[in-house]
């Protein structure tokens, strides 16, 4: 696959926002929560007129580079010239999250096995873990509409998001946002480890459940947690590792 570098042809804060979101692609691929090609992650490049990154569809998340993502704007034109198609369901899903909340720079949504087998399950997350009293504080639920490409599921997808960093997709998936890419990585991150150990816990006997007075006040207790940083913290950290095995995302 040769796709010409863009690099000299978009600004250096696009740029750098190609980079961070391909490093997302790859990240999310090292981690095991891709889905072959039927997924996404989209991220808003900075400015007045509401132009997205998205992937190519039809590219593997560990074949996506900063050059191959495509550029679109908010009625999924094609504004940068790419030979790969942009999925229908993921721009329906993507291009209304991005509409109504100015604050999520980025959008991630998956269909891992562990997130799809507990947006299966009624009770939804459990607070039985650290990482589900983080998602707990800020989620959501959608209920499965089918596969979504019709415009006006994007009405009730947008209500049930709300003002919350993360959507449980029911029997489809997870969904998170973010003030930028690290952020809803770091999102995704935590909710895909709560429905992991969640899974596991429910196979393994009786289940003690976290005290509610402990579910308030997390928000403060994250913060303080990741040493005020959030995403910041750890985001160097993993592009240190994501670039001991490959740095091709950046081309």
């Amino acid at each position: 696959m040769n796709i010409p570098s863009l690099q000299n042809e978009v600004s250096p804060e696009e740029w750098q926002l190609r980079v961070d979101l391909a490093a997302a692609y790859r990240l999310v691929a090292m981690y095991g929560w891709s889905d072959l090609v039927f997924t996404h992650i989209s991220a808003r490049i900075p400015g007045p007129e509401h132009h997205f990154l998205i992937n190519p569809y039809g590219l593997m998340f560990d074949e996506i580079t900063a050059s191959s993502l495509v550029k679109v704007d908010q009625n999924c034109n094609k504004l940068s010239h790419s030979p790969f198609p942009v999925n229908p369901a993921g721009f329906t899903i993507h291009s209304c999250v991005h509409q109504v909340r100015e604050d999520a720079a980025c959008i991630i949504h998956t269909h891992s096995r562990a997130g799809v087998a507990v947006s299966a399950q009624k009770a939804g997350v459990l607070p039985i873990s650290q990482q589900s009293t983080f998602v707990l504080a800020s989620l959501g639920y959608h209920d499965y509409e089918g596969v979504a490409l019709r415009e006006e599921e994007q009405p009730r997808l947008q209500a049930d998001l709300g003002s919350n960093q993360f959507l449980m997709l029911r029997n489809h998936g997870l969904l998170t946002t973010g003030k930028s890419v690290a952020d809803a990585f770091l999102a995704m991150y935590i909710f895909e480890s709560a429905c992991k150990i969640q899974i596991d816990a429910q196979a393994g006997g009786e289940l003690v459940m976290i005290h509610p007075q402990i579910l308030q006040g997390l928000a403060a207790v994250m913060k303080q947690a990741t040493a005020g940083m959030g995403a910041e913290l750890v985001w160097p950290a993993l592009i240190r590792q994501l670039n001991k095995t490959d740095t091709s995302y950046q081309l």
